[in-house]
């Protein structure tokens, strides 16, 4: 079998115990990562709700937890490739869980991604500009030509 190489703009981050790797300048990741914290914030909102309902049941609150950790996982695979191990690179911590800082781990992880994400958006719509005026000078010129 031959092999087909191309570049496809993949980068590789050393995140937790492990590497994420996915093509920050694309932009249909940065509208999935954008959608992942609307997610996120919904998620929050419906274990709190769900937590009130359980009340002082700990192995159900353990349990809603571990379904939401793994709701949110398959949300970071959607957004970033099925290729990534969000479990493995944060060494099978819950992403709901409370750090240090009192914020939530996913809302660490998200604001660590974030400035990724931004320049990869920036960059992408950079490009697409010089793009536009490359065809447009083109047409001038073309234009110019003809005239």
């Amino acid at each position: 079998m031959e092999k087909i190489q191309f570049d496809s703009g993949l980068k590789r981050y050393k995140l937790g115990q492990g590497v994420l790797q996915f093509n920050p300048n694309d932009p249909n990741v940065y509208a999935r990562f954008l959608e992942a914290v609307d997610k996120l914030k919904d998620l929050e909102t419906q274990l709190g709700k769900q937590a009130q309902v359980l009340g002082e049941d700990g192995a159900a609150l353990v349990q809603l937890m571990q379904d939401a950790d793994k709701k949110m996982k398959q949300t970071l695979d959607w957004v970033f490739g099925s290729g990534n191990d969000f479990d493995a690179m944060l060494g099978g911590v819950n992403l709901l869980a409370v750090a240090e800082n009192g914020e939530r781990v996913a809302t660490n992880l998200f604001a660590a991604l974030e400035p990724v994400m931004v320049a990869g958006a920036e960059s992408c719509a950079a490009g697409r500009a010089a793009q536009a005026v490359r065809k447009a000078q083109k047409r001038r010129g073309e234009q110019t030509a003809e005239g």
